[in-house]
């Protein structure tokens, strides 16, 4: 009989020094010091047990467990299919998948997007849109934004800002326009003509949980349309009910002509993404099926994770418009009663960012946070910047231990790290303005969060630098 995963902790020392030896230096480096020397053993719902037995809340994962760990329909929906089918023969059609890809057209904008493309990553899914875009309409140029985070494929890569990925890779793929998040931006991307599709997060995460504002988003989708270009709207980490809507762009009424899908689409179980897209943009695929493939595209034991998942989230909706709040209002008291620290705070749904002022206070309280018991996440793009994910699972208490921990951590952040010092209610009450992310109207929350949205800066973040932490 084999051991439970509570009965097979690992050896910590021994998984840090393979991860060295064989994977990165680096990271056996950073795993090390997030873990205080533990490393990941076991996790059920929002929490992971230590391999020192230490159990933490997982509001990080980089928004991949919006379902928790271990869900027990999806983990159901995967077993049953790795006894029938566990992989595809590729040259037969496979039930599994058929009806995922049906019930993702279906989930996502009825009648619309009607066409459905599968992969295992998000950049799987803005390859095959950039891909589509081009061929399909013979034009070459791509419009992204500013600050937009789109993956580190050679493809996807063009389309994301950060120079920190890019400088040692160009030239990258040709003709990519990054425009700042600002209506006014909008009309001279399109000057020459040629441009294939613009491609925007609603909220950029990796960005720094940048909520770009509707009259941009609106303007930007416009003129796509005039110009005969295709919409891409990359929700890889913002959908599925992760920012209170299944999808942002088309909650927003942008009618994209492809929603890119990820993260927590295998619910938490099996990596997958998709394109869910319209049949214009799909067009070269349906005369050639094999001009985009991969050999794992659809993937049974992940179209059958991706199935239970979509069910598993309509159930939990009304649970993310109430852990939403309680982000909301708990966020809010933590940034008010830190003003010196915290320099602000916006987000929208289950995705909240809490940003530093300058000067690795992000770092800092990234590491002591782990080591406390709150794992989060930090912004590729903004290192200044920290994400909290909660699952749908979590309970009150639970969302209130991870406030509570944080609030703990900026507290005790030594005042070298502070702006101007701290105090609470040094701040006027609308120094922090929240979306709650309650599905009340298409827009409303996207305002909201835009309203506490810093500029989209141009500078080249990087990652904090490893160090030891000084919060005590």
């Amino acid at each position: 009989m084999s051991a439970s995963p509570e009965d097979a902790a690992p050896d910590a020392r021994g998984v840090l020094d393979q991860v060295r030896s064989h994977l990165s230096p680096g990271l056996a480096l950073v795993y090390g010091m997030n873990g205080a020397g533990a490393v990941e053993s076991h996790g059920k719902g929002a929490r992971i047990v230590l391999s020192d037995g230490r159990s933490v809340l997982d509001f990080g994962s980089y928004a991949v467990t919006l379902l928790g760990r271990g869900h027990p329909d999806v983990l159901k929906a995967v077993a049953g299919e790795l006894d029938a089918m566990a992989v595809s023969t590729r040259v037969l059609a496979n039930g599994t998948t058929a009806g995922f890809a049906a019930e993702l057209a279906e989930y996502t904008d009825p009648g619309r997007l009607t066409r459905v493309w599968l992969g295992l990553n998000g950049c799987d899914a803005v390859e095959a849109a950039l891909k589509l875009a081009r061929l399909a309409t013979g034009r070459t140029r791509v419009v992204a934004v500013e600050g937009a985070y789109h993956g580190k494929s050679m493809g996807a890569l063009a389309t994301t800002w950060s120079r920190r990925y890019r400088r040692s890779l160009e030239p990258l793929l040709g003709g990519v326009t990054h425009i700042p998040a600002v209506p006014e931006a909008v009309p001279g991307a399109f000057t020459d003509g040629d441009v294939a599709a613009v491609i925007m997060e609603p909220v950029q995460g990796e960005g720094g949980v940048a909520v770009l504002p509707p009259r941009f988003l609106d303007a930007l989708a416009a003129a796509a349309r005039e110009h005969g270009a295709f919409v891409i709207a990359d929700e890889i980490q913002t959908g599925l009910g992760r920012c209170g809507e299944r999808a942002l762009s088309v909650a927003a009424g942008l009618r994209p002509d492809a929603v890119l899908f990820g993260k927590a689409l295998g619910g938490g179980v099996q990596p997958l993404a998709a394109l869910v897209a319209t049949e214009d943009l799909y067009a070269p695929l349906a005369k050639d099926p094999f001009v985009h493939t991969t050999t794992f595209s659809g993937h049974p034991l992940a179209a059958a994770a991706g199935s239970a998942a979509l069910r598993a989230v309509e159930e939990l909706a009304p649970r993310g418009v109430r852990l939403a709040e309680l982000m909301a209002g708990g966020l809010r008291r933590i940034a008010r009663g830190h003003p010196g620290l915290i320099a602000d705070v916006r987000g929208r749904g289950l995705l909240w960012g809490v940003e530093f002022h300058p000067g690795g206070a992000a770092g800092e309280v990234l590491l002591e946070l782990s080591r406390r018991g709150l794992v989060v996440s930090p912004c590729l793009g903004r290192p200044e910047v920290i994400r909290l994910l909660p699952p749908l699972v979590a309970t009150d208490e639970e969302a209130g231990e991870a406030l509570d921990l944080l609030d703990a951590t900026c507290a005790a952040v030594p005042d070298e790290f502070r702006r101007g010092g701290s105090g609470a209610g040094a701040e006027p009450d609308d120094r922090f303005p929240l979306g709650t992310g309650a599905p009340a109207g298409p827009s409303r929350g996207l305002e909201n969060g835009a309203e506490g949205a810093a500029a989209v800066r141009r500078g080249e973040g990087t990652s904090p630098a490893p160090g030891r932490s000084r919060v005590r």
